[in-house]
């Protein structure tokens, strides 16, 4: 047969069955969500999953992590340990099943496990998968076995190495340089954000984490421990540390319905955001669910009834909406559903219908108890709640001014905004430009076709500290609103965003590489996290890089965009090279800013994603926030570092 009949010869011997590990590598971000440093990260967490279960089913009460120098990580539980005796239908040990075969795994069987997270029994073995080495020790019946991988094969036959008394699981591994794009470096603290949120959603777990890698102020590896007796009622004063409280202490519950296990604690403070967190078996679920229904609806006819029973709302002029039952709100929902029915592959949208009732009963239990023996905190929350129905009254027409501005054609349009010929949204990109200098810079250098350009007018507004009609209100705010196409709010959820039409899928913040704008791209940074979530989870915001130097040398010129760049190029150069540290962005021509900043060859975009939401609001408040002695403590610990890491 000729190669061209092979070629175009599509018969049952061109369909490649690719099963098990095979295709986790092959196919790696169908597994894992991507193969970036949220798809590497999230090899750790499935391992720490496996270990949560233990702990949920009553056998564990403690888990290690370790980031070996070599880059390796190590963990380790005390649980039951994985068991190491003859699967009979596949002929081996039960360890090397778990650890090879997708899908394989104790959490199917109600019996050993009556909830879990991870990826439905596929965790462990994917991580297998995509390792270019692996180490399975468990440590039971006072033996310790041991089984070793490469690229999700095992090496040997389980084998036993010891005798102990101890008991658990212990799990090492490398990931596969060959799979992940970016790097295969953990980062400490990507890590410690996870391991905390864990120990706050299962009290009573000790979770340590050591960095091997890097060395305290005392010469000693970098370690952190959580441990919570509370649990998220320790959970909310964390993430509201930074925010000053209306009631005198977090509400919280825990109960039972329908076998279904509600866990809630909110509190009410003096801010103008709600912030809802909501998990299922220790899932964060980013886009809610019917558990975060279930809350609503419980939160917003308990809270009014008791509102309209007391006779403070007889004087306004127009009906209350759950909105305003929420602003000022922190809370946090958590449930174990034994057999969760997630939208979408991606698990952050709870679809079990039987858990809405569920939270809803147990939230209206518990605040009719609450509002009754807390009289003096009931009125504090519902006159705060009579504050919100005002101000969102005054918002209403604010946001209808938007909204006019938005629908309109080209003619209205911000005057500033110098707009690209493309018309196709997906090849489009704007620049947010710190004034108007630098805008005029960015407008000559532009590549016309592709790129628009949003010069802003200073600092915009704090929208952390502002009440949601003066944000609507801010002439700034109004033209990104507009110039974005973005359209916003209706009476039921003032804040509802609609990026349907979003007329640019790259939005770019654009400032100086000083302080001044590092504020201002944390001020745009706090806007878009609060009133444009959708925007940076849909993955359309980034910031430029520009250069912090220009070294030159005769004719040669080159950028720096660190310190240690710029002295590694000084040091090829060695004598008679000088030096010139850009302060700002008009500082560069239109040449150059095009070389270095806005070139898609060239240039470095930082694309701005959420990887806990809960640690984000808890970093937004206290850096945009009232209080001074959080945001101190937290500039002074990272004051090193020059730039925060958004």
């Amino acid at each position: 047969m000729s190669e061209e009949i092979k070629k175009n010869n599509y018969s049952a011997d061109s369909i490649q069955a690719l099963e098990g590990i095979e295709h986790v590598r092959m196919r790696p971000s169908m597994y894992i969500g991507d193969v970036g440093t949220r798809g590497l990260h999230h090899l750790v967490s499935e391992v720490v999953d496996n270990s949560i279960d233990e702990a949920m089913a009553g056998h564990c009460d403690k888990i290690t992590v370790i980031i070996e120098e070599d880059g390796s990580i190590s963990i380790e539980d005390n649980g039951r340990g994985i068991p190491i005796d003859l699967h009979k239908k596949e002929g081996v040990s039960a360890l090397e099943v778990v650890m090879t075969k997708i899908g394989a795994g104790g959490k199917f069987d109600k019996d050993s496990y009556k909830v879990s997270g991870g990826l439905h029994g596929v965790g462990v073995s994917v991580v297998n998968a995509l390792s270019a080495q692996l180490k399975a020790t468990v440590y039971r019946d006072n033996k310790i076995y041991e089984q070793e991988y490469e690229k999700g094969k095992s090496l040997y036959p389980v084998k036993q190495v010891g005798t102990t008394d101890l008991q658990g699981t212990k799990i090492t591994f490398k990931p596969d340089n060959g799979i992940f794009q970016d790097s295969v470096d953990f980062k400490f603290e990507t890590l410690t954000q996870r391991l905390r949120e864990l120990a706050f959603l299962n009290k009573g777990i000790k979770i340590n984490i050591t960095d091997k890698r890097s060395k305290d102020e005392n010469g000693e590896p970098l370690k952190e421990s959580f441990y919570s007796e509370e649990g998220l009622k320790e959970f909310v004063r964390f993430l509201d540390g930074t925010r000053e409280p209306l009631i005198t202490d977090v509400i919280s519950m825990e109960s039972e319905k329908n076998d279904i296990p509600v866990e809630v604690a909110m509190i009410y403070n003096n801010s103008y955001a709600e912030n809802l967190h909501s998990y299922v078996n220790n899932i964060n679920t980013h886009e809610g669910g019917t558990h975060l229904s279930g809350f609503r609806r419980g939160l917003t006819n308990t809270l009014k009834k008791y509102a309209d029973a007391s006779g403070m709302l007889d004087k306004l002029k127009f009906e209350i909406t759950g909105d305003d039952f929420r602003e000022g709100l922190t809370a946090i929902v958590s449930v174990k559903v034994a057999n969760p029915q997630f939208e979408g592959q991606t698990k952050t949208k709870l679809g079990n219908r039987e858990v809405t009732s569920a939270v809803s009963q147990s939230v209206s239990e518990m605040l009719d108890i609450y509002l009754e023996e807390n009289p003096n905190d009931a009125k504090t929350i519902v006159q705060k709640v009579i504050l919100a129905a005002q101000a969102r009254h005054a918002a209403k027409k604010a946001r209808e001014m938007v909204q006019r501005k938005t629908v309109m054609s080209g003619a209205g349009l911000p005057g500033k905004l110098s707009d690209c010929s493309e018309q196709n949204p997906e090849d489009c990109e704007v620049f947010l430009v710190e004034g108007d200098s630098a805008g005029g810079t960015a407008k000559q250098g532009r590549d016309r076709k592709f790129q628009a350009i949003l010069p802003l007018r200073g600092k915009i507004l704090n929208v952390e500290k502002a009440m949601q009609h003066k944000v609507f209100e801010n002439e700034e705010i109004r033209n990104i609103y507009t110039a974005l196409g973005i359209t916003i709010g209706t009476e039921e959820d003032s804040k509802a965003l609609n990026i349907s039409k979003l007329r640019y899928h790259k939005v770019v913040i654009m400032c100086d590489a000083d302080v001044d704008g590092s504020h201002i791209a944390t001020l745009i940074l706090t806007f878009f996290f609060r009133y444009m979530k959708e925007l940076i989870e849909a993955g359309h915001v980034y910031i430029a890089t520009p250069p912090l130097y220009l070294i030159k040398k005769g004719s040669k010129k080159r950028y720096a965009w660190s310190e240690k760049e710029r002295d590694e190029i000084l040091s090829e150069y060695k004598t008679n090279a000088s030096v010139q540290r850009y302060k700002g962005l008009g500082e560069m021509n239109a040449n150059q800013l095009w070389d270095t900043t806005m070139n898609p060859e060239f240039r470095i975009l930082r694309k701005v994603t959420i990887d806990n939401t809960g640690e984000a609001d808890r970093i937004f408040s206290m850096l945009m926030g009232d209080e001074v002695p959080p945001r101190r403590e937290f500039i002074e610990k990272n004051a090193v570092y020059a730039n925060i890491d958004v």
